[in-house]
C-alpha cells in the first residue's frame, strides 16, 4: 500500500510539470516537453496517454513550414476541458471575464458600479446577475466552469474567500463562497488585487533573468494604495504577500482614511487625499469613497505648470509613499519597486517626495536607492495573476484527484 502510494504521488508531480510546462511555453512536442520538465521519454509518453485518456489534453499535428518532411506532433490543453470566470472588483467598475481551458479569453465585459448606491446586497444581486449572463452568452451550462476567480482592493481572509474590509464596502464583509454556493459548482477563491500583480510581476521576472530573481514589490497607486512583495524561495517557487501598506501609519493622529483611522499613507497619498491637500480641506473631513481621474488629472496640470499648492500635494503624496517604502525596505531587504496603478500618469510629480521619503532608510543609505520601474498597464498583470494562480490550482486539483474533469465535477455536485 505504501509503495503503490508513493508511485502515485510520483505520478501527480510528473503529470503535474507536463501542465506546468504547457501553461507556460504552449504547444509542445514530446521531446520538448521531456526537456522542459527533465523527465525520461518513456515518462512523458505515459502521463501525456494518462492526460489525453482524461480529456485534459489533445495532440495536433503541425505541418514544416517548409512544406516538406513529418509533421511535429503537439500537445496542448483541450479548450472546452473546463473554464475560468475572472472578476476584478475595482473603484468604480467590475469587469467579467470569460476564458477557456488554455487561458484564451473568450467574453468579457464591463460594469460600472453605481457610486450612489451603497449596500453589499445590491453589489452581490448584480455579481450574480452578470455571471449568469457571461455563461449564457457563450451558451454554457454553469457545470463547465471549474472555477470563479474573483479580486478586489483590502483585505482578504487567506483561508476562505471572504472579503474583510475595503475600499468600496468598508466593514461589510462579503463571503463570495457563501452568497453563490447555491447557483455555482465551481470552486470560489479571492485574492488581494496587488498580491496578483506581484505574483504576475514575479513570474515574468523569473523568466526575464531565467531564474536569477530574488525578490520584487509593486506599488499601486490610486484611489486606494496597495503593495504586493514576491520572494523567490529555496525551492524555487514565489511566496507572495500583500501588507496593508495603505493603512500603515505615516503621521499620528494625521488626515483621516478611509478606513476609519488618521494618518495612513493612504490618508496622504490616495487620490481623494491629494484632492483634499490641493483644495486645503480640513484634514478631518470623510473621504470621498472614489474621485474622477479628470479632477486629479486637473491638479496635476496645475502642478506641471508651477501651481504650488497643488505641487504640495504630489510632493506630500510622494513623501508619504517614500517613507513607506523605507520602512518595507527596512523590514525585508533592499529590492526593485514596480510603481504601477492610474496613478502612475502622476509619477513625474512624485518622484521627488518618493526618492526624498526612501533616502530616510538605513538600508538605502548603505546600499543605495533601488531601483524604481513604472508599469502603466496594471489590469493586464492583474488579470495575469489570475489566470496564474486560478490554472496552477486547478491543475493540481486534477492530478492529485486522478480524475477526468467530469469526475471532478460529479465529486463537487
Amino acid at each position: 500500500m505504501l509503495a503503490k502510494s508513493s508511485t502515485e504521488l510520483v505520478r501527480q508531480k510528473n503529470s503535474a510539470l507536463v501542465l506546468s510546462a504547457l501553461r507556460r511555453h504552449g504547444p509542445l512536442a514530446h521531446t520538448e516537453l521531456s526537456d522542459f520538465t527533465r523527465l525520461s521519454s518513456a515518462t512523458v509518453s505515459v502521463i501525456t496517454a494518462d492526460l489525453e485518456r482524461a480529456q485534459i489534453i489533445e495532440k495536433a499535428e503541425q505541418q514544416p513550414a517548409s512544406g516538406r518532411g513529418r509533421p511535429r506532433v503537439l500537445f496542448s490543453q483541450r479548450r472546452d476541458c473546463g473554464y475560468l470566470i475572472v472578476v476584478v472588483i475595482s473603484s468604480d467598475a467590475v469587469q467579467y471575464s470569460l476564458v477557456d481551458y488554455t487561458g484564451r479569453l473568450i467574453d468579457r465585459f464591463t460594469e460600472d458600479r453605481q457610486q450612489n448606491v451603497a449596500g453589499v446586497e445590491r453589489f452581490v444581486a448584480a455579481l450574480r446577475d452578470a455571471l449568469n449572463r457571461i455563461v449564457t452568452r457563450s451558451r454554457l451550462p454553469r457545470d463547465k466552469v471549474l472555477m470563479i476567480s474573483i479580486s478586489s482592493k483590502g483585505l482578504v481572509d487567506t483561508s476562505a474567500p471572504v472579503l474583510r474590509w475595503s475600499p468600496i464596502f468598508g466593514r461589510d464583509e462579503i463571503d463570495f463562497a457563501d452568497v453563490l454556493r447555491d447557483e455555482w459548482p465551481a470552486q470560489i477563491i479571492l485574492g488581494n488585487e496587488t498580491l496578483l500583480v506581484a505574483a504576475a510581476l514575479g513570474r515574468q521576472e523569473e523568466i526575464n533573468t531565467r531564474g536569477d530573481f530574488r525578490s520584487l514589490a509593486a506599488l499601486s497607486l490610486g484611489h486606494s494604495i496597495g503593495l504586493g512583495i514576491v520572494r523567490r524561495e529555496h525551492e524555487g517557487g514565489h511566496h507572495i504577500s500583500a501588507p496593508n501598506f495603505g493603512h500603515m501609519m505615516h503621521v499620528p493622529g494625521g488626515g483621516l482614511c478611509r478606513c476609519g483611522a488618521r494618518g495612513c499613507i493612504e490618508a496622504y497619498a490616495g487620490f481623494y487625499a491629494m484632492l483634499r491637500t490641493a483644495f486645503d480641506v480640513p484634514l478631518d473631513t470623510i473621504p470621498a469613497k472614489f474621485v474622477p481621474i479628470a479632477e486629479l488629472d486637473k491638479i496635476a496640470a496645475s502642478a506641471r505648470q508651477g501651481g504650488r499648492r497643488n505641487v504640495l500635494a504630489f510632493r506630500q503624496a510622494g513623501l508619504a509613499l517614500g517613507n513607506g517604502l523605507s520602512r518595507v525596505l527596512s523590514l525585508h531587504e533592499r529590492m526593485p519597486i514596480v510603481i504601477t496603478g492610474p496613478g502612475v500618469r502622476y509619477y513625474d510629480l512624485l518622484i521627488e517626495g518618493i526618492t526624498e521619503g526612501l533616502a530616510e532608510s538605513h538600508v538605502v543609505r548603505m546600499e543605495g536607492m533601488p531601483e524604481l520601474r513604472v508599469i502603466a498597464d496594471e489590469p493586464t498583470l492583474v488579470f495575469e495573476g489570475h489566470l496564474n494562480r486560478a490554472f496552477s490550482i486547478i491543475d493540481n486539483d486534477i492530478v492529485k484527484r486522478g480524475a477526468s474533469v467530469v469526475e471532478l465535477r460529479d465529486q463537487a455536485g
